[in-house]
């Protein structure tokens, strides 16, 4: 990788990390600038805009997501261990109760966050699909749920859990709705021994 291409991405990478700490409407090429110790016309060599430099920073960020929940499916955990797994990676990366950064990104730059959203959908699908199947295949959920519609809902549900309008951070801490709609879409599912596993990871837990 050249100077260029690495300054780009530690760019990105910066204001990733910004954005997410102190949330989109918040952060400006100025702060990014004086964090990095570089000048502002640095930063509009690579970004034309701000809102170019959301676009990517977004991306970064949904691709670091991506990656993390992959390396998770590939340990082929049981079903339901999965979902907290992958419901912990997401809440300690994405989970800020001052910026509540995707209802900003939703709020402030529609189109970036309408496009991304269509990437989480395909994504989110892709993984709930699998686990519903993995999760019926060895007895943890029941045979007669409808895995299409269900995963949809999931995706449904996690998406409205970011609604500040719904559950604002001031009143509602993202860890304990993330806890408890993972609770309410495993029992709505589950079978016996789905219903055992959940109680002992949430004795584990401590939830």
């Amino acid at each position: 990788m050249n100077m260029e291409s690495q300054l780009y991405q530690q760019i990105v990478s910066k204001a990733a990390q910004l954005f997410l700490k102190r949330g989109f409407k918040s952060v400006t090429m100025d702060d990014l600038a004086h964090e990095m110790a570089i000048s502002k016309k640095t930063i509009y060599n690579y970004f034309s805009t701000k809102t170019d430099l959301v676009a990517k920073a977004s991306e970064f960020t949904f691709d670091f997501i991506d990656n993390g929940i992959q390396n998770i499916r590939s340990k082929n955990l049981d079903p339901i261990e999965e979902l907290y797994i992958i419901n912990d990676f997401v809440h300690k990366n994405l989970s800020n109760e001052e910026s509540a950064p995707e209802y900003q990104l939703f709020k402030y730059y529609p189109e970036i966050f309408h496009k991304l959203n269509k990437r989480k959908f395909e994504a989110v699908q892709e993984c709930a699909l699998e686990n519903l199947k993995r999760g019926i295949e060895r007895g943890s959920y029941r045979k007669n749920i409808s895995i299409d519609i269900i995963a949809r809902l999931y995706f449904l549900n996690i998406s409205g859990l970011c609604d500040q309008d719904i559950f604002p951070n001031e009143t509602y801490k993202p860890n304990i709705i993330n806890d408890e709609y993972l609770d309410y879409h495993i029992r709505g599912i589950a079978t016996e021994k789905g219903i055992n596993t959940l109680t002992n990871i949430q004795k584990e837990r401590n939830l």
